[in-house]
This record gives structure tokens, C-alpha cells and sequence, in this order.
């Protein structure tokens, strides 16, 4: 292990006494969400000092065995048994090392929050916004099996089922993180059900992945650069919903950004979520202008967040979903757009650690 890297981690046990003393401190418990941001950087801090224990103890057990092979020098067995620890301790420590290594990549903050999920028809036509809906019902069926929850924003049916443009809050453990690798361009090739002559038409879709910001970093708006409007919500929803003028829309005048609700029967409600949105998509703008400036010359391994950017096709005749960034094939379709996608995200989450994990190497080199 480099010096550096040891230096470190053992910054990290120093971290680990400074958040147990913060949890005795009785003043903790009376603010909650600080109660729990520090209980869960204390468990995931133990669980790496405790790791570094364990690697310092197998270097211990190493230099024991190799101290034992050089003293045994007629004893054939004892040789024999220090060869085989010091090669289960070779593999204990590399293996061991590669998890403390894990442990010091940047995390992203923002990996922990709910997320916003737009979901937009794009080339295709009426196929397209079929494809949307596709991919709607594969994210939720993915949300129920992780046991999060699910909350339609906004909704723009298309005339044959579908989507035009779909808006969904996910809540739940670690929702962002999990899923804002599918923002981008998502492909399908597919016989279309409005098909007479058996063709494979090509169509596709956006999506997009955003944190919901919290009270610390959400986007000041002020009032002067927003339009809001009120309209009456679009399809089945009763008398009461046909008569009064419940769905808002907001307009950010700067930027050109619309966000809109039309979910709730109440418009105070339905302007509380749509400015929820149009914060969160004004703190992802912001940020993809700021990591273009700081990444000019280095796109990420799991993409660059521009929606135009073509991330997976779906090939419906094959049964195969191909992610172009990693290369990753898998001919599982049918399972996958019933929400089994826990194999591409971790995939995705695995390419992008063993990215940073070469730039952390080659920052200690």
C-alpha cells in the first residue's frame, strides 16, 4: 500500500472518533436530518477503519509467515504451511485493498437525494412515444422491486398510448445514485405494432435524471423572472378536475424553462411541485455547464449528461439491450423492460469506479 494512501485512511479512523463524539453530543439529536447524515457517515466510516484493521492485520500475518519460512529452513512442513499463508495473505490483501481504495473515491452528494426522472418522446413519432411509455412502466416496476416510491409529476399522453413527456419523483434509499446513469439517448428497434408489413422501425427516446435539490442548494428564483400560468388538467380526472383551473405552469424567463403539474387537484400543491422541478433543472443546468468547463478535455467513461448522447439501444427482434458506453451486451430484454435492471446499473456503477480508481492511482504515482 502507497504511503499516501495509508496516510488517508488513517485520517479516516481520526474522522471516525470526531462522529462518534458528534453522536454523544445530546444538541445532535434535536436537529434530525443532521442526526442521520452523521449516523450514516459513521457507519460507513466504522466499516472502512475496520477494514483498514483488517489489512494491517493480514500485513502482520504475512511478516509472521515470512519470518517462519526463513527460520525453518530444514522443516519442509512448517516451510510448506508458511508459503500457504503468505499466498492466502497476498490474496486477502489484495482483495482487501482494492475495497479501502473504494472507499476514498469521491462520492457524489447529490447520490443519496430523490430524483426527478423526464421521460420524452423524441424521433419516431407515435412509436416513440409508445417506447416512452415502455420505459415508464420499466422504471416503475424497478421502483416497486426496490422498494422506493413513485409520484407523477406531469404527464403528456400521446392519441395511441404512450408518452410525449412523462415526469416521475422517485423517493427512496440512495435513489439518484442508482439511477442517474440513464440520462441520455435511449434507442429501439422493434417491429411497431401500427406495422402491416413486418418492418423494424428505429425510434427514441430521452431521459433524464435529476437530483432533487435540498433546502441548502436549491436555485434562488426570483419571483420578477418567472410567468406562471394556470390551466385546466388534460385528460380523465372527473367534474372537478374539468371545471377549475388546478394544473400550473411555470415559465423561468433567463433560461426558457417550463416545468409544469397538473398531478393534484390543488394549485398551491401543483405550484409547490413545479417549481420542485423547474429548481431541479436549473441546478443540473448549472452543473453540466460546470463540469463541461472543468472536463473540457476528459468525457466520463459513463457519459458527459448531454441528452443528445445515444446510451443504449434496445433491439426488440434479438431480445438484446446493448449500453454503447461500457460495450455491455445482454440478451435478457424481456426481463429487463419488466424492471430487471439491477444488472446493467451495476455494471454502469462498477465501470465508473474502476474509473476513478485509475485516476486515483494515477494521482498517487
Amino acid at each position: 500500500m502507497k504511503d499516501s494512501l495509508r496516510t488517508a485512511l488513517h485520517r479516516l479512523a481520526l474522522r471516525l472518533q470526531e462522529l462518534d463524539a458528534l453522536l454523544a453530543d445530546p444538541a445532535l439529536s434535536a436537529d434530525i436530518n443532521r442526526y442521520r447524515q452523521t449516523s450514516r457517515e459513521q457507519a460507513e466510516t466504522a466499516e472502512h477503519v475496520q477494514r483498514l484493521h483488517r489489512y494491517e492485520q493480514r500485513e502482520a500475518d504475512r511478516t509472521a509467515a515470512r519470518a517462519m519460512l526463513d527460520d525453518a529452513a530444514s522443516d519442509d512442513d512448517l516451510r510448506a504451511m508458511a508459503r500457504e499463508e503468505i499466498a492466502q495473505a497476498d490474496a486477502d490483501l489484495a482483495s482487501l485493498l482494492t475495497e479501502l481504495q473504494l472507499a476514498l473515491l469521491p462520492r457524489d452528494p447529490d447520490d443519496a437525494r430523490p430524483a426527478f426522472v423526464e421521460i420524452r418522446a423524441g424521433a419516431g413519432g407515435d412509436e416513440s412515444a409508445l417506447f416512452a411509455g415502455d420505459l415508464a412502466r420499466m422504471y416503475l416496476r424497478f421502483v416497486e422491486a426496490q422498494g422506493w416510491r413513485a409520484e407523477v409529476m406531469s404527464a403528456n399522453a400521446s392519441d395511441l398510448g404512450g408518452y410525449k413527456e412523462l415526469v416521475l419523483r422517485i423517493e427512496g434509499e440512495g435513489v439518484y445514485g442508482r439511477l442517474k446513469f440513464e440520462s441520455g439517448g435511449h434507442r429501439v428497434q422493434r417491429i411497431p405494432a401500427t406495422e402491416s408489413q413486418g418492418r423494424i422501425h428505429t425510434s427514441a427516446c430521452t431521459v433524464a435524471v435529476l437530483p432533487e435539490p435540498d433546502e441548502a442548494s436549491e436555485v434562488t428564483l426570483n419571483p420578477a423572472e418567472l410567468r406562471i400560468d394556470t390551466f385546466r388538467a388534460s385528460g380523465a380526472g372527473g367534474q372537478h378536475i374539468n371545471k377549475t383551473d388546478s394544473a400550473v405552469r411555470i415559465t423561468h424567463l433567463p433560461s426558457g424553462l417550463v416545468a409544469e403539474c397538473q398531478d393534484d387537484r390543488s394549485q398551491h400543491r401543483n405550484k409547490a411541485k413545479a417549481l420542485a422541478v423547474l429548481q431541479a433543472r436549473l441546478r443540473d443546468r448549472e452543473r453540466i455547464e460546470r463540469e463541461s468547463r472543468e472536463a473540457a478535455t476528459r468525457r466520463s467513461l459513463v457519459g458527459s449528461g448531454d441528452r443528445s448522447d445515444r446510451i443504449r439501444t434496445y433491439n426488440f427482434p434479438q431480445g438484446r439491450l446493448t449500453d454503447h458506453r461500457i460495450n455491455l451486451t445482454l440478451y435478457k430484454l424481456g426481463q429487463i423492460m419488466e424492471g430487471a435492471l439491477d444488472d446493467v446499473l451495476a455494471a454502469l456503477q462498477t465501470a465508473q469506479a474502476q474509473d476513478q480508481l485509475a485516476a486515483l492511482e494515477q494521482g498517487q504515482a
